[in-house]
């Protein structure tokens, strides 16, 4: 029989997702208390005297601001026995309610039908951003059938942004097609050497009483041109106990996305599923055998500041590095290629790196700038908070730091950092202890230290951090004392409770405070620590991050794997770009590509794989800091291509750091320019549409030469000389983004 449970799982990750109907409606306004009292789950509960406040936005905006901690919602409903009798698999009542901050209890008169909870009965560790689907039985007799029902959903809220908010909110009945999940599987498609595209279709049953029989049907069409490359029809029969998979093979002409439809009809209903999908596709070329160096031609460090530097490079192992203009004080492994040691005097080392392999031999200057300024380009790494949350462990960071010495340090990837979830309490003397999570940090950063890598940290300026542990307040000398003894090489910031001790009403100066003390103890510590701070765009940071000491910061509020997040945050960013300098980067927050899930329960990005194409190619024109958010651990084929090409990486670590400029918006094509060091440009033009664009575009609207050599950067292929205007093909919410040098 089934049980009442909890359903943490989003019902479709793909680009399109299935709509299922709602049969009744409970968004809009419930009633709501703060505080947690025995009794409020009652369905007899008299809440005449609570206000009432509206699903699907935060209690925060809605008169509650600064408020954590326990509230409760409740909501009378009557739940019509219509929606019963009208399904033809009458088996279960789902409750939609929505995302929720941080966790929740949900009673039906009285009777607790789920919980959202990292450990049983602890709802403080809640998992975030999930769609909450509670099911019951039918059958339950606690349902009151065409008569007065009480929901009560007891929330807890540990930081900003507290309660039920986005989201669908309602009632349902289930029926045949909502028991069934059709996942499809496989590697992305790579247009080489004739090798045919594969994919497995698989059907899964959640009913326990039902056998599924139909046919599965499947359709690629090619976008651009609506013609229709593979159609197949297959007899698919499955059970609870026996999905049924299906693995279709077919030829394709080109490297681009195409669209697949399936559809499932159930022969003894006559229901059907159908579900969409744009077919992943790599771009990125497989590495050359040849070595090829990776990475900024520019490395800034303070005087005295020890130095570890894995100089990327791809090609044939093994490798052998040299570096001639080697100052005495540094150390090069000549087998590793990773620098050590440091500088004492202020100038700039420029040294010949020479790389050699027995597929040939490449030379490259690296420019080491010894002076007050560190991290002269954007950071490149991981950051654990999109995919672990508060999860976060020791063995998951270890985890990763092994995925990104193996498989993304040769194309410059290089810092591992930890997120909110690591810290326990203070000890006597006022020091920062970890929680058992992590047992013992200074041999965590000397592991990651040893494959090369650099590790990070979180904290913030409030006395809890955002996840409620313990923050830096008044401890900010020995805090940054701390992180330099463990080896911490990146500190991450988070404004957080700071609002609780800052002022009412806060000036600039107010808002500036917390950081400017942070940053005066990071440097009295005799070590390079990258200083990225987090308060969500607040008082217009890009135009004070960098008077502050900052090396980046936080322009905006977090990040979700969705478009309208991706495209709100990222085509918004030319305000604050003319304020970005070496050393002083903005930060539209972390990359949404692979799999993420913010706590244990991950999914592939709800981006399509060109909004994927879209998030890189943006992130890099604007010279953003680029953390990976996912679980490096399950890096599959088309993220590692979205991660490893060098050439679209090597806009963003440009020296010149110039973010683009936005110089054209019409029809919903953006074109943005950015200027690199070579004197060339590079180019990104982006379809904001849900179809296809094809069009042409001048060189004079887009502000570049008459007569130009384009590159396609993606691809890594060079596209001929144009004069005067260009014809682009873009992808719905894709880009094509090109490198652009004069000729005459």
């Amino acid at each position: 029989m089934l049980t009442r449970s909890l359903v943490l799982a989003i019902f479709c990750t793909l680009s399109v997702v299935i709509v299922r109907a709602q049969d009744l409606s409970i968004g809009g306004e419930w009633k709501f208390m703060t505080g947690d009292q025995p009794g409020w789950e009652d369905a007899a509960f008299n809440d005449s005297a609570w206000k009432t406040i509206r699903v699907g936005a935060p209690w925060e905006r809605q008169g509650y601001a600064g408020y954590d901690g326990f509230a409760w919602y409740r909501r009378h409903i009557v739940i019509p026995s219509s929606i019963r009798n009208k399904v033809f698999l009458k088996e279960t009542l789902r409750f939609d309610l929505g995302k929720i901050e941080d966790g929740d209890e949900v009673y039906l008169n009285g009777f607790l039908i789920g919980r959202n909870a990292g450990l049983p009965g602890d709802i403080k560790a809640g998992f975030k951003r999930m769609e909450r689907s509670y099911l019951l039985p039918l059958s339950d007799p606690h349902i009151r059938w065409d008569n007065d029902n009480v929901l009560a959903v007891r929330v807890w809220n540990g930081r900003r942004n507290g309660g039920m908010y986005e989201g669908r909110y309602g009632v349902s009945a289930m029926d045949v097609t909502d028991f069934i999940t059709l996942r499809p599987s496989g590697a992305a498609f790579r247009l080489a050497g004739g090798k045919p595209f594969t994919r497995k279709v698989v059907l899964i049953s959640s009913s326990e009483k039902y056998l599924f029989r139909g046919r599965l049907n499947i359709r690629l069409t090619d976008p651009f041109s609506g013609v229709v490359v593979f159609r197949q029809t297959i007899n698919a029969n499955f059970d609870h106990n026996r999905p049924f998979e299906y693995t279709y093979i077919t030829p394709l002409p080109e490297s681009k996305s195409y669209r697949i439809d399936y559809s499932f009809e159930d022969n003894k209903s006559g229901q059907q599923l159908t579900m969409a999908e744009d077919m992943p596709y790599i771009l990125t070329p497989i590495d050359r055998a040849a070595p090829r160096i990776n990475g900024p031609e520019v490395y800034g460090v303070r005087p005295g500041a020890p130095i570890q530097y894995k100089i990327p490079v791809t090609g044939q192992r093994p490798l052998t590095f040299q570096a001639a203009g080697l100052p005495p004080t540094l150390h090069l492994d000549r087998q590793q290629g990773i620098l050590t040691g440091s500088l004492a005097e202020k100038g700039s080392y420029t040294l010949q790196l020479t790389i050699k392999n027995g597929a040939g031999t490449v030379t490259r200057d690296l420019t080491i700038v010894c002076g007050e300024k560190i991290s002269l380009t954007p950071a490149l790494g991981w950051n654990s908070w999109n995919c672990w949350g508060l999860t976060v462990s020791d063995e998951k960071v270890r985890a990763s730091a092994d995925a990104m010495a193996a498989k993304l340090a040769d194309h410059g990837w290089s810092y591992v950092n930890i997120d909110d979830g690591w810290e326990d309490k203070r000890d006597a003397q006022g020091e920062i202890v970890p929680n058992g999570k992590f047992p013992n940090m200074k041999k965590l950063s000397d592991y990651v230290h040893a494959l090369g890598l650099k590790i990070g940290i979180y904290s913030s300026p409030g006395p809890t951090t955002c996840g409620g542990y313990m923050g830096s307040y008044q401890h900010e000398d020995q805090d940054a004392a701390t992180y330099a003894r463990w080896g911490i090489d990146y500190l991450k910031y988070d404004w957080c409770s700071y609002s609780e001790v800052a002022p009412k009403s806060p000036t600039l100066e107010d808002a500036k405070f917390p950081f400017i003390v942070m940053k005066q103890s990071l440097d009295k510590v005799h070590r390079d620590i990258v200083y990225s701070l987090s308060q969500y765009g607040a008082a217009e940071i890009w135009k004070w991050g960098g008077s502050v000491g900052a090396n980046s910061w936080r322009t905006t509020g977090d990040i979700s794997d969705n478009w309208g997040s991706l495209s709100g945050i990222g085509f918004r960013q030319d305000n604050s770009a003319p304020f970005v300098t070496p050393g002083e980067f903005n930060d539209p927050d972390m990359l949404v590509v692979g799999k993420v899930g913010w706590g244990p329960l991950l999914h592939n990005s709800r981006l399509s794989p060109d909004e994927q194409f879209t998030h890189i190619s943006l992130w890099c024109l604007l010279s953003a800091p680029l953390l990976i958010g996912c679980d490096m651990s399950q890096l599959d084929d088309f993220t590692l291509g979205l991660l490893n090409n060098d050439e679209v990486l090597a806009v963003d670590q440009d020296r010149l750091v110039r973010p683009a400029s936005k110089v054209l918006n019409r029809d919903s094509l953006q074109v943005w320019v950015k200027e690199l060091s070579d004197g060339s440009k590079a180019v990104g033009l982006f379809n904001l549409k849900t179809v296809p664009l094809k069009t042409t575009v001048s060189f004079s609207e887009m502000t570049l030469p008459s007569s130009a050599k384009l590159r396609d950067l993606w691809r890594q292929q060079d596209l001929g000389r144009y004069r005067d205007s260009f014809p682009v093909r873009i992808a719905a919410h894709g880009v094509l983004l090109l490198k652009v040098s004069a000729v005459k």
